[in-house]
């Protein structure tokens, strides 16, 4: 075989996997907006015995090679949970998914492409959803907005090219998930404050923090209003107890009391805001490895992070609210008590909202009220097999 023949092979190791995770570090090493993750975070990710999202799913990765340099990868995956769900939503039966792409050139990025619908055709799939790396909720979409400065916590970043390889390769656009951003250190507009000084003066509504200490109750109360709030939401495969534990160890020591609210009324829990310190702007610059010295400075930066920015990946009310104006009352009631905390205590001046749905108009009316932008968009691309 020659020397720059293209071959294709499917990840079947542990050195796979690793080769898998570092070629990425490769492709970006000259992007200044890239953050490069935790390679341990990484592999953990894409192996089975450390990820409770393969409870319900089924997966191959592939690797692309031109001789022995490794040159692309792909994954090539079925949620079983997804295929249960209403085809009106997204998902359903037949519909299969790829995401984690990277390719060097077209040539290759269209031949992993093709290596992922081949195997998803293998599996009965009729359709492809992708890019979405790997579940529904973790980093879903392209990017095709927003280049210019780097993703937050949980969020993807990619090469402008990919887009126009997407398209090309026949897919066409079937959702976008856009972020918001917003100046946190000004107030809100006269409007928005008048609704929450409304709020906090009715004695049925109760804000209020969570509590650490708590961490598994308060966790179930959010799970139960996110899975009635979102039931209905294009994407939408509800979290499994395997998911919850790894979210949980996962997020728990990026949890603060301050920065996560739970609004009750009439003393039962209706509403939940998530907030998270921007943990990229902390291990952006360990490029990948918490050796010799990274585990210390992220240590140290976890007991009290200082940040620039605050993302807010999840909001929720629920459904039988989310049409009055009691559902965006209490969304600006946690907004503000949040950004107060963002502000005073961490000493952060930049919000971002999202992913939020491009057809959810609740939301996008309530990031529009509060006078923040679109920053970023995500395109998901769908095609038949």
């Amino acid at each position: 075989m020659m020397s720059d023949a293209l071959r294709i092979t499917k990840v079947t190791t542990k050195r796979d996997r690793k080769i898998f995770v570092d070629l990425p570090f490769r492709l970006y090493r000259d992007d200044p907006n890239w953050v490069p993750p935790l390679k341990g975070e990484a592999l953990g990710l894409i192996t089975p015995e450390k990820n409770g999202w393969y409870s319900h799913a089924e997966v191959q990765l592939f690797l692309a090679y031109r001789g022995d340099q490794v040159v692309g990868r792909v994954s090539a995956h079925i949620d079983t949970l997804a295929l249960t769900m209403p085809a009106a939503q997204g998902f359903g039966p037949g519909v299969g998914q790829w995401g984690l792409m990277e390719a060097e050139d077209e040539g290759v990025f269209q031949a992993l492409l093709a290596a992922a619908e081949d195997w998803l055709r293998a599996k009965g799939m009729t359709r492809a959803l992708g890019p979405i790396s790997q579940s529904i909720w973790e980093e879903p979409g392209l990017l095709i907005q927003g280049y210019d400065h780097p993703p937050t916590i949980m969020m993807g970043h990619a090469k402008r090219e990919y887009r126009g390889w997407i398209e090309r390769a026949g897919y066409v656009p079937t959702k976008q998930l856009v972020t918001y951003e917003l100046d946190i250190t000004q107030e809100f507009p006269k409007l928005v404050k008048r609704i929450i000084k409304s709020g906090e003066t009715n004695p049925r509504i109760v804000v209020r923090q969570v509590d650490k200490q708590r961490f598994e109750d308060e966790a179930a109360i959010i799970l139960d209003i996110l899975n009635d709030a979102w039931s209905d939401n294009w994407g939408f495969v509800p979290l499994t107890p395997p998911e919850i534990k790894d979210v949980g160890v996962k997020l728990k020591p990026i949890v603060f009391n301050d920065l996560i609210r739970i609004a009750e009324l009439d003393g039962k829990p209706v509403a939940f805001m998530i907030t998270l310190p921007d943990l990229n702007e902390a291990i952006k610059p360990l490029n990948g490895s918490l050796l010799p010295f990274g585990w210390a400075k992220l240590l140290l930066w976890l007991r009290k992070p200082r940040v620039r920015t605050m993302r807010v990946p999840l909001m929720g009310v629920r459904k039988d609210l989310q049409s009055s104006r009691l559902a965006s009352q209490l969304a600006f009631m946690m907004i503000e008590a949040i950004r107060k905390a963002s502000v005073d205590h961490y000493g952060a001046s930049r919000g971002e909202i999202g992913w939020v749905l491009d057809d959810n108009q609740g939301m996008n009316s309530i990031a529009t009220a509060i006078e923040s932008r679109v920053n970023k968009i995500y395109q998901v691309y769908e095609r038949t097999l």
